[in-house]
């Protein structure tokens, strides 16, 4: 995930990378081989250069650093020169590039970003690369490489899936009662009044901390994890018109709107990732990529578990970032990338693994050292309940206007009814140019 809630301390990453077996900083000798084989393969004297574009910053960035690191010290014969660019104006830079024929040669893209790319030949399919490469994206997890597959062909190596869970302040939870033997929380019954109920305890036994935090600045999130578990859609089944003015969706913003007004969450909460970090909330939706950073507090007694199915189902949001090549790369460049990509996925992977994100590779999924983490067998369970973001080359658009219209209804003060009506107006404009 490109936005950080907190950066992990350097001596926590080190710690995780010498200490967690199979996922040591030192490539495997056999994967060093085939690189080096691969790489000698592509016919230079020297080493080829690519430029890989990312816009990780934070804990996340060092990991990719370390892989980064790790791949060019693995061999001689490609160099990857890494350019990290500011979250907020990545996507901008990196349309512009494709567009322009200059930028890349291999760059990070969400799956959600994927389908304009892809519709203006931008990208290459990488199915003739991996077969020249010996990648088989078999090793990839079905949902992921179904995720970033166009007519049959895959178009991105998969990294991960990323998500939400939720953390829980297990110190205050026992004060309120609310806290079982085995340490997991009592939440009461699956409801949206069952939630609030719990809540509501929380607020009268432990006062002068916020119950459950909402993450009110990116509202989006918040709202679309439950909407899925109400077995909401952004669109229709053959994406050419909105889908979301619905009791499903109302239900969700009376929910929230609710928490408001009684006081259980803060609707002016800039920074609700700090608040419980900082111990002031009981509970949050989190991103799976900040476990290490909450983990790593040993003042904050943090407990993860699924997003409860407040509304019905477990069903969620979630992403994936990707590896993508340019359609105006060399092809002496992009069979270097396929190499680079072949190793982020099948070495770096373990790597990765420890930023919190789950791995699409399922060697390293499958692996012990990744499974004896904290919680990942639980993050593993739950990535299968995750709901990706429809294919249209849409999407980006769609996702910006939801973002806006809904920031007007929980901060503007705007109807939910009548938001949600201009909401799938907008929407349908969209679709409809």
């Amino acid at each position: 995930m490109f936005r950080k809630y907190g950066a992990l301390p350097l001596s926590f990453i080190v710690m995780l990378v010498l200490t967690v077996s199979g996922c040591s900083t030192t490539p495997d000798v056999s994967t060093e081989q085939m690189v080096k084989n691969k790489a000698v393969s592509l016919g230079n004297e020297g080493p080829v250069e690519i430029s890989f574009w990312n816009p990780f910053g934070g804990g996340e960035g060092d990991f990719v650093e370390q892989i980064v690191q790790n791949f060019n010290v693995s061999q001689r014969e490609i160099f990857v020169k890494q350019l990290r660019l500011e979250s907020n104006e990545y996507y901008v830079k990196l349309s512009t590039a494709l567009s322009s024929g200059k930028g890349p040669d291999v760059a990070v893209a969400h799956v959600d970003r994927m389908s304009p790319f892809v519709k203006a030949k931008q990208i290459v399919p990488l199915d003739g690369l991996a077969g020249e490469n010996g990648f088989d994206f078999k090793e990839i997890e079905e949902s992921n490489l179904r995720s970033v597959s166009f007519n049959g062909k895959p178009y991105a190596v998969p990294l991960d899936t990323h998500f939400h869970m939720l953390y829980y302040n297990k110190a205050i939870l026992k004060k309120a009662g609310l806290l079982n033997e085995d340490e997991t929380p009592k939440l009461g019954e699956a409801s949206p009044e069952g939630f609030i109920r719990m809540l509501t305890q929380i607020q009268a036994k432990v006062p002068g901390v916020q119950p459950f935090a909402v993450n009110t600045p990116y509202f989006q999130e918040p709202f679309l994890n439950l909407y899925y578990e109400a077995g909401g859609e952004l669109l229709n089944s053959d994406m050419s018109k909105a889908a979301i003015h619905n009791e499903k969706a109302l239900s969700v913003l009376k929910f929230y709107q609710q928490l408001y007004a009684n006081h259980l969450s803060d609707l002016n909460d800039k920074t609700p990732w700090d608040s419980f970090h900082e111990g002031k909330a009981a509970l949050w939706f989190g991103g799976v990529w900040e476990a290490g950073h909450h983990l790593s507090e040993k003042s904050l007694p943090v407990g993860i578990m699924p997003l409860p199915p407040i509304f019905g189902s477990f069903s969620h949001w979630g992403s994936s970032h990707t590896l993508v090549v340019p359609a105006y790369v060399t092809k002496e460049k992009q069979r270097a990338a396929m190499v680079f990509m072949r190793y982020f996925s099948e070495v770096g992977s373990k790597t990765w693994g420890l930023a919190g994100h789950v791995p699409a590779n399922r060697a390293v999924l499958q692996s012990e050292a990744y499974q004896q983490l904290p919680y990942r067998k639980l993050f593993i369970e739950d990535q299968h309940h995750v709901k990706f973001a429809p294919q249209t080359d849409k999407y980006a658009t769609i996702f910006t206007t939801l973002s806006e219209d809904l920031q007007s209804i929980v901060l503007g003060g705007l109807d939910p009814e009548a938001g949600l009506a201009m909401l799938e107006k907008k929407i349908n404009d969209i679709l409809a140019n």
